[in-house]
């Protein structure tokens, strides 16, 4: 967990039941499991699963750390990324480096920093601002309700705007196969 924090961390609301069975909320609070990079985003589990499927009445396995999706589990994820002009180029990529490990892939875009890919399927919609996903072979601007599906290929976010851009992402763990999915594998 980070020493600092510049912005709000998010608030999780959790339902549950009471004595009787009936539904009512059992926590309320904000998320204890936060990181803030050093290339000023801030980073947020709301809620992680070790395994699938979960049982409803599964507390969350969230540690005090921010870290990639447990296998065979998933991890519900907010991170607010500060606008590229004020960060730090080879501080994000040292940030993405520690949490998802270095990755070789080709990078046809030239030096993106921050590149990079995780061994799941990622849901990412976007609640605030404006943000690039930025792939090897092109790149997309997504705007709030905006929804990226990340099919665990290479790739980087860029905030190219002068304002903060929020994410929400649910993080599901894939199976890459031995070999990782071919393209032809990805292609619709």
């Amino acid at each position: 967990m980070s020493e600092k924090r510049s912005t709000k961390t998010a608030r999780v609301v959790v339902s549950g039941v009471d004595s009787a069975q009936r539904s009512t909320v059992i926590a309320d609070g904000p998320t204890t499991t936060w990181a803030q990079r050093p290339d000023g985003s801030l980073v947020m589990d709301l809620w992680r699963a070790d395994a699938l499927p979960v049982s409803v009445g599964a507390d969350s396995t969230q540690t005090g750390d921010v870290l990639g999706v447990p296998r065979g589990g998933l991890v519900v994820r907010m991170c607010t990324f500060a606008p590229n002009s004020d960060m730090d180029a080879a501080a994000y990529s040292a940030a993405i480096a520690e949490v998802y490990g270095q990755q070789p892939h080709s990078n046809d875009v030239g030096d993106v920093p921050g590149m990079h890919r995780t061994d799941s399927v990622d849901v990412v919609t976007v609640i605030g601002g404006e943000i690039y996903a930025v792939l090897e072979s092109t790149e997309t601007l997504l705007r709030a309700g905006d929804c990226f599906i990340q099919r665990g290929t290479v790739h980087a976010w860029h905030n190219r705007s002068g304002e903060p851009a929020t994410v929400v992402s649910t993080m599901i763990s894939a199976d890459r196969g031995p070999n990782g999915p071919e393209p032809s594998d990805l292609t619709p």
